[in-house]
């Protein structure tokens, strides 16, 4: 507390420009109007229209703080004052802070250099602390607080604008690598991917009659290459491109395919079931097993093995010239198709017997297994032997 307590009159001057003096010939010509034994009576319209701060120059004699603690006690009293009054503290010390403050800066010794510390100058150290205390915030004019409300709309449609760009970007379809839904669709069928039909395509166009296709393993940079340019997103395939030339790159292009299918033809929930089922003893029964669990197959994946063994059935058709009977198909074939995303050696050592005849059944009994009559409400053929 300061040495002396001031009274609630000199308090009130301390927040102004501190003199009557001061007011000069502006306040002479108001006080004729209001004396100061008037001012007591002076309703607020009047007090509005003169302005707050002339009235409490008015009522009010000089007063001086004498250091920094002596200013934060007299803002302290002058806080109870005005409540005890029934006075709005955020009314009065908005306005007369910032005309404290600027006359506290001027009465500095001169010649003082500003600190430059890093907790700040005193006079925003004494502000920042009245504010604290009286619980209100440091006036703006509008042009500041419009200047805020544009930063602050700013801020928030910057990042807004940025996830919508996001959004709305939808990369292109990649070809491989991922599951058989986000691939690119053929043009005839939407359920099975392009890159397969446009394989196929080319090797029954130029290569039934190529001994040991599929067998012969293409040059691995330009199926490198093929498949960069494919992940790309590229909507159309240019078979005319000298890459696609060679039979022995298309067909090892669509077995890495197949083999870099994060979920495999056959899926991982449904691989146990096939490997079970290949192992029915009864012929017949493990055929309708068979043929349960390939229907039973996500539409994606259905539809993609019934063209890829239709192709498949094709070439081994054209075996006695080129060398491929269903058994060595299945031989390339099943290991890539029948498998789990997280295949391990003890699978591929025990259950590659299976693979192989769950293959080969398929393809020699191709037009069975994916017959349409039951979904046309047909008989359904009879089951063949195992």
């Amino acid at each position: 507390m300061p040495s002396r307590v001031p009274s609630l009159r000199m308090l009130r001057s301390f927040f102004t420009d501190g003199s009557l003096d001061s007011l000069g010939t502006s306040e002479d010509a108001r006080s004729k109007r209001h004396s100061t034994s008037d001012l007591s009576d002076v309703p607020f319209s009047a007090v509005r229209k003169e302005g707050w701060l002339h009235c409490k120059q008015i009522l009010t004699k000089k007063g001086k703080a004498e250091d920094r603690e002596d200013m934060l006690a007299w803002i302290k009293v002058i806080r109870e004052n005005s409540r005890a009054e029934g006075e709005d503290p955020g009314f009065a010390s908005q306005a007369l802070i910032n005309k404290k403050l600027n006359d506290y800066r001027k009465v500095s010794p001169a010649g003082a250099k500003p600190d430059s510390s890093p907790k700040g100058s005193r006079g925003l150290g004494i502000r920042a602390e009245f504010l604290k205390q009286t619980g209100t915030s440091a006036p703006r004019s509008p042009r500041q607080d419009a200047a805020v409300t544009k930063d602050e709309s700013g801020s928030q449609k910057a990042p807004w604008g940025i996830n919508i760009m996001k959004k709305n970007k939808k990369s292109a379809p990649r070809a491989f690598g991922v599951r058989l839904e986000d691939c690119q669709p053929a043009p005839d069928n939407k359920n099975v991917p392009l890159i397969v039909e446009a394989c196929c395509k080319v090797v029954e166009d130029r290569g039934l009659e190529y001994m040991g296709i599929y067998r012969v393993p293409g040059n691995n940079a330009v199926v490198s290459s093929l498949q960069e340019q494919l992940n790309k997103g590229a909507t159309e395939i240019n078979l005319q491109d000298e890459r696609w030339q060679d039979l022995n790159v298309i067909s090892s292009l669509l077995k890495s395919f197949f083999r870099k299918l994060p979920e495999p033809l056959f899926t991982d929930d449904k691989y146990n079931d096939f490997i079970e089922a290949n192992r029915i003893e009864d012929a017949s029964e493990r055929m309708r097993t068979l043929r349960k669990l390939i229907r039973d197959l996500p539409g994606h994946y259905y539809e993609t093995l019934k063209f890829l063994v239709g192709h498949l059935k094709t070439i081994a058709d054209h075996s006695e010239k080129n060398k491929m009977e269903p058994r060595n198909l299945a031989l390339v074939f099943g290991p890539t198709l029948v498998r789990t995303s997280e295949d391990n050696m003890t699978d591929m050592v025990t259950h590659m017997p299976d693979r192989y005849k769950i293959v080969e059944t398929l393809i020699q009994h191709s037009d069975w297994f994916f017959s349409d009559k039951e979904d046309k409400g047909e008989k359904v053929s009879p089951v063949p032997p195992g």
